[in-house]
């Protein structure tokens, strides 16, 4: 039976968040003397002195209105990465609790969980890049608090069984993380409308991709009301700029624009897998739900190096597990792409060994 507050580390049960001066008062004045802000204002032509909302209240409707969640169940942080940590922080005591990740996948669950110190179990997904539910059972016990899930993966590109990671759900007294940064490209659905169901359940997403608001770095969870709490206690006190939070809020305003998009990246994928699949070069196509494909190569590392030289730039992921002879790469738009094809067929070109007279 999941109970949060056995899972929930002692001095979190215990501590007392810091209140700020927008916590403590909620309203409209007329002169702030409560915060030491510069009164006079910023050297700017927005005036940033002032403290912004500290629970992003209006990103959090708005995008209950677009994710059709209630704004309780978000908590908004400094990209996904710092949901990431919070939760370590928050529930794995240092050298004792451990978590259970699934490579290949998302890199910084582990450089989190190091740096929190819990212990790390790792249960490789199957050769076909989908979960090992046996070998994951296995690895469970009691101080086990946390298993993180990537889907769609990062860097396979595939969506996770959804029966598999129900399972997890159903039979775990802990928590599972679903980390959908890449949801929007998907077939599969969010695991956003199963809150209800799961307790247990903290989902991921980001704006950094769809939403192309990388440099923002504006990350979401979605759980139950009493985990978005242990999160939002346990964050610092003004975790998301002003300047960053009326950019958000601007964005949120064109989800046409960005649906078009998201649109046109997945026709681009499909048409990219298909190019790339031609070229004798590139030994296998991985199916994508993702804005990336990932191709095993004959020459991962002479591929890479060729392609920087032309300008263009992809993620060698060849000495991840599973992903040897691997590159991962970004859909573009149709000129980046065409480009990239014409490049890679002259990387085949150049290597061909000529016949002797």
């Amino acid at each position: 039976m999941f109970n949060l507050d056995t899972l929930l580390r002692d001095n979190i049960k215990r501590l007392v968040p810091y209140s700020t001066a927008r916590d403590e008062f909620k309203g409209e004045a007329a002169i702030f003397l409560d915060a030491n802000e510069n009164s006079f204002g910023s050297p700017l032509p927005v005036n940033y002195n002032r403290y912004p909302d500290p629970l992003q209240w209006k990103i959090k409707y708005k995008l209950a209105d677009i994710k059709g969640v209630p704004p309780q169940n978000i908590f908004i942080g400094n990209g996904s990465d710092e949901a990431i940590d919070l939760l370590y922080r928050a529930f794995c005591n240092p050298g004792v609790d451990n978590v259970v990740l699934c490579p290949p996948t998302y890199g910084m669950y582990e450089v989190s969980a190091h740096i929190n110190d819990a212990v790390i179990r790792k249960v490789s997904l199957t050769p076909d890049f989908q979960l090992d539910i046996p070998a994951l059972q296995q690895a469970i016990d009691e101080h086990t608090k946390l298993i993180f899930v990537c889907s769609p993966n990062n860097p396979t590109g595939n969506s996770i069984r959804k029966s598999d990671i129900e399972l997890l759900l159903n039979n775990f007294n802990g928590i599972v993380v679903v980390d959908e940064a890449y949801i929007n490209f998907a077939r599969q659905k969010t695991f956003i409308q199963e809150l209800t169901e799961y307790p247990n359940l903290v989902v991921l997403q980001t704006l950094s991709k769809a939403w192309g608001l990388a440099a923002l770095r504006v990350g979401m969870a979605f759980a139950g009301e009493d985990i978005i709490n242990v999160l939002n206690k346990v964050k610092p006190p003004y975790n998301i700029s002003q300047a960053t939070q009326e950019l958000v809020l601007q964005a949120l305003d064109n989800v046409g624009r960005v649906n078009e998009w998201i649109r046109e990246i997945v026709i681009e994928r499909d048409l990219l897998s298909a190019a790339l699949e031609q070229l004798p070069q590139i030994l296998e196509v991985y199916p994508s739900d993702a804005n990336f494909v990932l191709v095993r190569t004959s020459d991962a590392k002479g591929i890479y190096q060729y392609l920087t030289t032309q300008g263009i730039v992809v993620r060698d992921r060849s000495r991840v597990e599973l992903c040897m002879g691997c590159l991962r790469i970004t859909v573009g738009t149709p000129e980046e792409n065409l480009r990239l094809l014409e490049v890679l067929k002259s990387f085949n070109l150049k290597t061909e060994i000529p016949v002797s007279a």
